[in-house]
């Protein structure tokens, strides 16, 4: 639980899980963490990540220059500083990113090529893998949910076709993790496929159900981008909880 809470708060500062799991990844590599210790951290920076659809689902993409200014500032401090400066420029340039894109939606909706993309991301199962494709394409699942959020607020895309997009984000938020660990020593490599097969098998036990989930989303408010949030945050939650009890039932098994 510790380990989960802490992969999950620094997740919602750096604003990348990828980097979080890299990171458990080089330690458990260099011995400094043990594998059934980072599968706490791994988990916990599944939670963590939806810490910006929450920020974006609240409209709050303006505020993107204010942190790259903040963030700029900080830099020129002492070293400690630095690196909450560097976290708070890249948070800032994600929101203010999102921002500018988001001025140019809404003539896309009236593209008959664009059309159909959604209604191909509209089918559960070819949306979630074209959220794993993207989020594989620009190694963020971050970036990827908020502009999901983004269009369906400016009404480009509804709330049933972005759900399986950003769901299918967690898979390819994953892959960036399995490639770092080339030249590393197995310990490291089974932390990388331990959260591949998290992630994989959650987005699997989901899927059957993805349209009853997403008109339950729908449901909980009456902003859309807020749904989408919602049902971000409950199934990462949902299977990070279940992760951590696999973890506690099998923990004798595991290895150190």
């Amino acid at each position: 639980m510790r380990g989960a809470l802490l992969g999950a708060i620094a997740t919602a500062i750096v604003q990348s899980s990828s980097a979080v799991v890299a990171l458990a990844i080089s330690l458990v590599d260099s011995g400094i963490l043990t594998f059934r210790s980072s599968l706490g951290v791994v988990l916990g920076a599944n939670i963590g990540t939806t810490s910006t659809a929450w920020l974006v689902s609240m409209r709050l993409t303006d505020i993107g220059p204010l942190f790259i200014v903040l963030g700029t500032i900080l830099s020129f401090l002492p070293t400690r500083i630095q690196m909450i400066g560097k976290a708070a420029f890249y948070f800032g340039f994600i929101f203010f990113g999102l921002d500018l894109v988001s001025g140019a939606l809404k003539p896309l909706a009236q593209s008959q090529a664009f059309e159909g993309l959604l209604r191909w991301a509209d089918i559960p199962l070819t949306g979630a893998l074209a959220g794993v494709v993207l989020t594989a394409l620009v190694q963020s699942s971050t970036i990827v949910t908020g502009l999901c959020i983004v269009m369906v607020q400016q009404d480009v895309l509804t709330a049933h076709a972005a759900l399986p997009i950003v769901i299918g984000t967690n898979i390819g938020t994953t892959l960036k993790g399995l490639l770092i660990t080339i030249g590393m020593q197995g310990t490291a490599r089974r932390v990388a496929i331990a959260n591949i097969c998290f992630n994989v098998l959650g987005v699997l036990l989901l899927l059957p159900f993805l349209g009853l989930f997403s008109s339950a989303m729908a449901d909980l408010s009456h902003d859309p981008g807020i749904g989408v949030a919602w049902a971000q945050f409950l199934f990462n939650l949902g299977m990070s909880l279940i992760g951590l009890v696999l973890i506690r039932i099998f923990r004798d098994r595991l290895p150190a």
